[in-house]
Parts: C-alpha cells; structure tokens; sequence
C-alpha cells in the first residue's frame, strides 16, 4: 500500500478542512475500494491512462481502472483533501492532465465544485515557469479564482513536475521537460 497513514490529509496541510465530496463518495463507489485504498485504485488507474512516470506494480487485489469516470475527474480525485498527503498523486494528476485531450472549462468546473485549486493552481504555475502555452495549465491560470495562501512547503517543488538531466562535461546546461502525459498509440 503507498498511502502514509500516518500524515495529515492533505486538505490539513493546505490550512483548509475536508469537505464533503460528491466526487469522493462516486469514486468510493465506483472503485470498490476500502477509502484508504482509493487513492492507490486512482494511482493505478492515471498511470493505465499516461501518467507513465509514475509506473509500478500495484497489489493484485486492486479493481481494474474504471472508463465511467473522466480523466479530469480521476485527477481531481487524486487531488482531494480527504487523502493523506502523498505526492505522487498530485505528481500523477499533473502528468495525467497535461495533455491536449484534457477539457480544460470542465477540468475549471471540477477544482472549484471539488475545491482543489490551490493544489491545480500550484501545478500550472509551475507549469508556466518549465512549459509556456501547455494545456490545460494555461487556462487554469486565466479561469480559476485565486486561492487562500498555503504554506510553501504543502505541496510538491517544481522538480518533482518535470524531467531533469544534469549539466554535462560539454557545457551544457539541465535538460528540463515538463512531464506529459503518454498518448495512446492509434
């Protein structure tokens, strides 16, 4: 299991309280899943979708992923406040939505009815700084209202949101890819 039981839920570390979720209580439903297994049935299902970074082997006993639910709606849920914190979810559902596919006005819809834009406004800020113009980022950071201040240290620094390679013997300098989601093969 890759959730840390231990740690406050993340809408805790925001300085913000838990909220009643309808899009908790359908991805409870759909999944199957105890709720401190549902984040890692929605991790298994964004890297089925493209979030290939964050490939792994998942328990046997986990649910296949669910096609009812949207892939705006599966990263918003690995970004609700009733998960103990973990990174790699939030790190999954950047890379999950940055594609050309994702549907950016209900992706908006989504944050604000679930209240995650503080967590999707870190990401396309950050997203603006390591790849300018991408979707659905940029449109995020036009749509959504500000949210309240929250600790710098809740969620993920910027270089867990991209690919790095080091400064070579040749001179030059990081290599810094914004990670994007892997698109099916037609």
């Amino acid at each position: 299991m890759i959730e840390q039981l231990s740690s406050p839920p993340l809408a805790q570390r925001l300085g913000a309280t838990v909220h009643v979720s309808l899009l908790w209580r359908k991805i409870c439903q759909m999944s199957g899943c105890p709720e401190d297994r549902v984040g890692e049935w929605l991790l298994k299902g964004a890297v089925h979708r493209g979030a290939s970074h964050y490939e792994r082997d998942f328990a046997d006993d986990l649910p296949p992923d669910c096609s009812e639910l949207s892939n705006e709606e599966l990263a918003v849920g690995l970004c609700l406040g009733q998960h103990p914190y973990n990174s790699t979810f939030i790190r999954a559902a950047a890379q999950l939505l940055s594609s050309p596919q994702t549907d950016a006005p209900k992706l908006a819809r989504l944050a604000v009815r679930e209240r995650v834009e503080p967590v999707l406004l870190h990401i396309a800020a950050i997203a603006a700084r390591y790849a300018p113009g991408i979707q659905p980022w940029e449109y995020l950071l036009r749509h959504l209202p500000p949210g309240q201040p929250y600790p710098s240290d809740a969620l993920p620094h910027w270089s867990r949101f991209v690919s790095q390679t080091g400064v070579t013997s040749f001179g030059g300098g990081p290599d810094i890819k914004w990670l994007r989601r892997r698109e099916p093969v037609e």
